[in-house]
């Protein structure tokens, strides 16, 4: 008796195990604005209560509740995440200027106008600037050769 063979256990999958686009059984994933089924049952659960809870949140924080008193305290300050950074950073015109914005940069975090961390992110975004010039000055280059050449 020939029976159909069945489709291999890794059908639509890539190598790493990953379903491919498309290939997951809803190729165009969940709804936008659709939320989870847990976040409505909580909702539904807390309509009408909110206020009371918080209520109640402030009154056994303001009791000595170390849990409530953290809860309470992240909701009027939550933990920064990041923050406008504002120093000075000389013109970057070319890719020989960059050392000078590095050394800017240098000194900005030694004078505590920045965080090793905040400086870390400006950095890429200096190295990403560095190499959008150098590729756009080796364009240029390739086109007059190129332009040479032909002539």
């Amino acid at each position: 008796m020939n029976q159909p063979t069945p489709p291999p256990a890794n059908a639509g999958r890539k190598q790493d195990g990953r379903f491919g686009a498309g290939a997951s059984g809803n190729p165009l994933g969940k709804s936008k604005g659709s939320r989870h089924r847990v976040t409505l049952a909580v909702e539904v659960l807390l309509n009408g209560e909110a206020e009371a809870l918080t209520r109640k949140a402030i009154e056994m924080g303001l009791a000595g509740d170390l849990t409530a008193l953290r809860l309470c305290l992240d909701r009027i300050a939550p933990a920064r995440r990041e923050r406008l950074v504002s120093f000075k950073l000389p013109t970057i015109a070319t890719a020989a200027d960059h050392p000078n914005a590095v050394a800017a940069l240098i000194k900005a975090v030694s004078e505590g106008e920045l965080t090793p961390s905040e400086a870390q992110s400006v950095s890429a975004i200096i190295a990403e600037h560095r190499k959008a010039i150098v590729t756009a000055d080796l364009e240029e280059r390739l086109i007059a050769i190129e332009g040479s050449m032909t002539k």
